[in-house]
């Protein structure tokens, strides 16, 4: 199979849905699989037509990490340095994801463990489903932790309990992830599908300018100080007020009406 059969591309009314597609291996993580990964990011980023994302996974789960069984049927281990460098290459998906200026949503089936965990907390939001089940696992495997999942649960919760969650590694149901503030919301297992299509939908048909100053302020905010976050916030609100979707936006509102977002 290769990369881009194992990592699906759907782009429809300016949502982009990215698909894990290695059911058999609960989507494991594997080198054509992060290679499309990345390579799909990318598109993202980079495509004008794409609104929003939503990353997925096939056959109901999201991703349980690397793929430790091929890890350990003993190939030719590579240099350090080789090792070092696929790796981090893989890790870009997590970082494009993260930074680009468009919202992305994880839809969380299964499980997420590991460096799929990791993949979903780069997300700007992420819906479960109520059997879904959530870990860091890496210690469980004698890894330290990949794809920026540190980074992101220390931002997102704190050192405190990223500490927790790396060190111990406990199996978190969806709701013990929602109460934690690791999940935007929970719901059945029968409407994931359609919960997580409809608020990627949401963002998709937005004010997409408007949505993605608002992720590169809050991205600021995780490492500039008060001053330059102020001039950031300053300068992204006035782009803003030029823009189509703002006069759409505001006219809308004098005739109390939804307004019809274009994405300029």
């Amino acid at each position: 199979m290769s990369a881009n059969e194992m990592v699906l591309q759907k782009l429809e009314q300016g949502l982009l849905t990215i698909t894990m597609n290695r059911p058999d291996r609960r989507n494991a993580l594997n080198p054509d699989m992060t290679r499309g990964l990345v390579e799909a990011a990318r598109r993202a980023q980079e495509d004008h037509e794409v609104r929003a994302v939503l990353i997925k996974g096939a056959g109901g789960t999201f991703c349980v990490g690397g793929d430790v069984k091929s890890m350990a049927e003993g190939r030719a281990p590579l240099p350090f340095e080789a090792k070092m460098a696929n790796l981090r290459r893989g890790m870009e998906v997590s970082r494009i994801l993260h930074q680009m200026p468009k919202p992305v949503v994880a839809q969380l089936d299964g499980a997420a463990a590991g460096a799929g965990l990791s993949i979903a907390l780069s997300c700007d939001l992420r819906v479960a489903s109520a059997s879904c089940k959530i870990t860091t696992a890496f210690a469980k495997v004698g890894f330290s932790g990949d794809y920026g999942g540190t980074y992101f649960l220390t931002q997102l919760l704190g050192s405190a309990k990223a500490r927790e969650l790396y060190l111990l590694s406990p199996v978190l149901s969806a709701t013990e992830a929602y109460n934690l503030g690791m999940v935007t919301k929970v719901v059945p297992d029968a409407d994931i599908d359609a919960e997580a299509r409809d608020l990627a939908m949401s963002l998709a048909t937005g004010p997409s300018i408007a949505l993605g100053f608002i992720k590169r302020n809050i991205n600021n905010a995780e490492s500039m100080s008060l001053e330059a976050c102020f001039d950031g916030e300053a300068i992204h609100h006035t782009r803003a007020g030029d823009t189509a979707d703002h006069k759409e936006a505001a006219k809308a509102f004098v005739e109390k009406r939804k307004p019809a977002f274009q994405g300029q």
